[in-house]
């Protein structure tokens, strides 16, 4: 597991307000990896944007959007806020619910970060566990001065894996997911839309600043609309 990072460590100061995004990884494409030409110009960096555990939910859950009532909050804050950066940055902003057909999201993230695919399907950080995500990426096309993130192993090498045996309807067997099992638990007034998922929080790996209540409420009544 390792990865890259812009070797300026201000490349997003004053264009994206503080705390709302961490920087989860870059680096230079090629033309194997799918990503987008800017203003007709190849792409030289792609810088990828997310979440790492609660870290950024209070920026989120104090914004116009959270509160307003709409759809999709989370997303419409995200692109208002990405939107400008890029903007600002002469650069080009990608999401991961842009398509059909869709940005290869995990495989940018894998070129990018030190992460790995967990027994969940959910790629997995040494630090974060599974408790993070990529809510989008900058496309530049200028090379950005990168810098080596150190590797590191993946957390689920020696692990007993306790994942696999905590959801409550067995969804998850280190192979695949049974959606639809998982949908149909989560249609009744369970544990899990309060508390999060059973398979996750059974993670041995927990970030420094872990999901709050309302975070885990709120991504979990995302996940059972989703289902719907």
């Amino acid at each position: 597991m390792s990865g890259w990072l812009p070797a300026d460590p201000a490349l997003l100061a004053g264009v994206l307000p503080a705390g709302a995004m961490a920087v989860r990884g870059a680096f230079h494409p090629d033309g194997a990896d799918g990503v987008p030409a800017v203003a007709g110009r190849p792409a030289g960096t792609l810088v990828l944007l997310g979440w790492t555990g609660g870290a950024q939910w209070a920026a989120f859950a104090g914004s116009a959007e959270a509160g307003d009532g709409r759809a999709e909050p989370l997303d419409r804050w995200t692109r208002r806020l990405v939107d400008a950066a890029a903007a600002a940055l002469g650069a080009r902003a990608a999401y991961p619910g842009e398509g059909p057909p869709f940005w290869p999201f995990q495989r940018w993230a894998m070129r990018a970060e030190g992460i790995a695919p967990s027994p969940l399907g959910l790629l997995i950080h040494r630090d974060w566990g599974v408790w993070h995500s990529y809510r989008a990426a900058l496309v530049l096309a200028g090379r950005l001065d990168l810098v080596a993130v150190p590797a590191r192993t993946s957390p689920c090498d020696g692990c007993a894996r306790p994942c696999l045996e905590a959801c409550p309807v067995a969804a998850f067997d280190g192979a695949g997911y049974d959606a639809a099992g998982c949908a149909a638990h989560l249609a009744g007034p369970v544990e899990c839309l309060e508390d999060g998922c059973r398979a996750r929080v059974a993670c041995p790996v927990v970030p420094p600043v872990p999901y709050g209540a309302a975070q885990m409420r709120f991504h979990m009544a995302a996940l059972r609309r989703g289902f719907q």
